[in-house]
């Protein structure tokens, strides 16, 4: 068995994730805590009882789904999982996955992903951005609606999940145009996210220019796994490239298809999605279906991810 393990992002949190997982391993307990000291909050406690709703706020939800993909990972070594041999992660999940390969420090990444955040939610004013799912059609029609919808705004696909399933991200009057201007077009659906920020399109490029400065100051390792960038669909070689990747992520659409096609590609036999949820595990299956994906977000889904 040749294992690719991927990480989510987010939209894959909810309130009580894990707590079958801590309830069976110390490990999750204590990573959390890790990441509470960091944040200088209890994650673990807002995790699992949510009452104010903090947890989709995307501040509280990037160092949460980071913590979240480490804690599951470190289940897995726990339990006598296979070492895998690839990493990749969808937007978010990029930095997890980058923990797990030993380049960054799973304290340092809990800060990054928390200032990520504060610079995404600080490009663009509330209320001004917008992301919307498209539903049913290919990718260049998809392409070619967002660019009839721009009229002088920003829109485009940001996400490409799946055959047939594209985010699109934008100004919100243009993603709200090509909302109509897809169901014209014979998609299934079409409809607007719950988010507060506009991820991958170029509204994001202030940020990344944050970003920048603050990954330029962080202590960076080569990864001890292969890593697969969001952003080319190649192995992170370098350092230099880890660092220009993380940037350039935040305002160029996640190729999530052409990142499971090459991990298949690379000898991958089996896939296991580390984190809550198991909404990249879905979207394997509808890339490739012939590489069984699990995911692991609980003892019994380890169990069976660890028999093959």
């Amino acid at each position: 068995m040749t294992l690719a393990m991927v990480f989510p992002g987010q939209g894959s949190q909810s309130v009580g994730m894990q707590a079958d997982l801590a309830a069976a391993y110390d490990v999750v307990g204590a990573t959390y805590a890790e990441a509470s000291e960091v944040l200088g909050y209890d994650l673990w406690a807002l995790s699992q009882d949510d009452a104010d709703g903090k947890l989709n706020e995307t501040e509280v939800t990037q160092p949460a789904m980071l913590t979240a993909g480490i804690a599951a990972w470190r289940c897995w070594q726990a339990a006598g999982g296979a070492q895998p041999a690839m990493l990749a992660g969808h937007s978010l999940g990029e930095y997890t996955a980058l923990v797990v390969a030993g380049s960054l420090e799973f304290a340092d990444a809990v800060g990054l992903v928390r200032q990520r955040a504060q610079f995404m939610q600080n490009a663009v004013p509330a209320g001004t951005g917008a992301m919307a799912a498209i539903l049913g059609l290919d990718d260049d029609v998809v392409r070619g609606v967002c660019e009839a919808a721009a009229d002088g705004e920003v829109v485009s696909p940001v996400n490409f999940n799946s055959p047939g399933q594209v985010v699109i991200a934008g100004s919100a009057g243009a993603v709200n145009r090509a909302i109509e201007g897809a169901k014209e077009a014979g998609a299934r659906r079409a409809l607007p996210l719950s988010v507060s920020v506009p991820s991958h399109c170029a509204l994001m490029e202030p940020a990344a220019e944050n970003m920048s400065a603050v990954l330029a100051d962080t202590a960076i390792s080569e990864p001890s796994i292969p890593v697969i960038s969001n952003v080319d669909v190649a192995i992170y070689d370098s350092v230099d490239s880890i660092r220009d990747g993380l940037k350039r992520q935040l305002y160029s659409p996640v190729r999530w298809v052409e990142t499971v096609q090459k991990l298949i590609a690379d000898g991958a036999t089996s896939m296991v999605e580390c984190g809550p949820g198991k909404v990249l595990a879905g979207l394997a299956k509808r890339i490739d279906r012939s590489v069984p994906a699990t995911c692991i977000d609980s003892p019994e889904t380890i169990e069976k991810a660890m028999a093959g």
